[in-house]
């Protein structure tokens, strides 16, 4: 009930100017290389749409501010449902997948043929600002596809979705990875989600699913030879809030592992993990969060250790861990205050809320029915999923609206435990 009356609340605050986007999605669908913004995009957004330039190679963001009830017939009009969160983080998702600009490209340059446009050095993973948040932009849509059929677009995400899926994209990816001096590129976030994405696709009733996961096998293939080779040479876990973090997609990648049911890599990031990790006691919360934290350095690593422990086992070890957790503990963690949505860095702090929301479901998935600390982490949970919804289904810019509702997917979809 909750869940449904914050949606119903904050919807009609994403419902976009339909008119404005189809009449940019025409242009855009004649120049080659710059892929049309979606009318079903509309229903996403109030405050933030991008539009394309009048170039080939430059979209820029604007701002479009429609009122409540314009928007809805509009949106009546299209067709597009505008009764579910499904349909607004699978529209964000759409949206930014094949827009290639702006572009934060972060990878070695040897020479000067590795300077190309992000769709040349990356032809499936080119949007969404950054490798990482395209990946999981592409997760996203499979997991609608996965939980939601009936509230999306699924003929559109499909069409989408065989855009980016094609054996020549994922060699040109496959090509970029493998430059010299590249071995740590997106690792190990992005490389985290990529096995989400493939686990994702094994897990897919979708008939197409079994064509893209052959397509992405062979980029498969070589992440997780590069995550085994590294993790024997990582000395010490990375404890940072941002993409370098160990803990997070640690614990993705176990979660691909199961999926795939490969023993061996399993096998070696639990043994790290426990080396890792296990020793550690009274985690220090409340330094957190750093200014641009997306995820929890604490939290990330307790969602983490449920996933390696039995539940005895780990309810001791998070009572080490978290020694200030207690029944009678009050206000907990509070969730942090974005002060400049514009500044990606800062925005993060958005991000923070969705995820610490599900690392502490994740907790709370792990202890016994009765254990005392339930009602705080149950009551910290709430104010985190609020705010952290609160900012997807509220005023959002391009920095925050291209990677926040993979976040969301993952939180209100229960990823981490279902």
């Amino acid at each position: 009930m909750y869940r449904a009356a914050l949606y119903s609340k904050r919807l009609s605050l994403y419902i976009g100017d339909i008119l404005l986007i189809d009449k940019a999605r025409k242009i855009m669908i004649k120049i080659k290389n710059v892929v049309s913004c979606t009318v079903a995009f509309a229903t996403a957004f109030a405050a933030h749409t991008a539009f394309a330039t009048s170039t080939s190679t430059v979209e820029t963001a604007n701002t479009s501010n429609t009122s409540i009830d314009q928007a809805a017939d509009a949106t009546a009009n299209a067709g597009v449902p505008n009764n579910n969160y499904e349909s607004v983080f699978a529209n964000l998702a759409l949206h930014c997948i094949h827009q290639e600009f702006p572009n934060v490209v972060k990878h070695m340059m040897n020479n000067g043929d590795d300077v190309k446009a992000p769709s040349q050095l990356y032809p499936t993973f080119y949007g969404c600002l950054d490798w990482h948040s395209s990946v999981h932009g592409h997760w996203l849509l499979v997991r609608m596809l996965n939980t939601a059929q009936d509230a999306v677009n699924k003929e559109e995400i499909i069409e989408k979705l065989n855009i980016s899926f094609t054996t020549e994209n994922i060699q040109g990816e496959l090509a970029s990875l493998k430059r010299e001096n590249n071995a740590s590129f997106e690792r190990p976030y992005g490389l985290a989600w990529f096995l989400q994405l493939t686990a994702e696709l094994r897990q897919s009733s979708t008939p197409e699913a079994k064509i893209w996961l052959d397509t992405l096998l062979p980029l498969e293939e070589e992440i997780v030879a590069r995550v085994s080779a590294w993790l024997p040479k990582l000395a010490y876990p990375i404890r940072t809030g941002e993409h370098s973090q160990t803990a997070f997609a640690f614990g993705l990648m176990l979660d691909w592992a199961k999926v795939t049911d490969n023993k061996d890599f399993e096998a070696l990031l639990t043994s790290r993990v426990k080396e890792y990790y296990q020793a550690d006691k009274q985690c220090p919360l409340a330094y957190e969060p750093s200014g641009q934290d997306f995820l929890s350095p604490c939290l990330a690593e307790a969602d983490l250790m449920r996933r390696v422990m039995a539940k005895n086992e780990y309810s001791q070890w998070l009572s080490a861990f978290f020694p200030s957790l207690t029944a009678s503990t009050s206000n907990w963690l509070a969730p942090a205050t974005v002060t400049d949505k514009t500044d990606g860095k800062l925005a993060h702090l958005d991000g923070l809320n969705i995820s610490r929301a599900w690392m502490i479901e994740g907790i709370i998935s792990a202890l016994p029915d009765n254990d005392a600390r339930l009602p705080v982490l149950k009551k910290t949970l709430k104010v985190h999923r609020e705010a952290g919804l609160n900012a997807v289904f509220g005023d959002m810019h391009y920095m925050g609206s291209h990677w926040l509702g993979s976040f969301a997917s993952y939180l209100e979809t229960q990823r981490g435990i279902k």
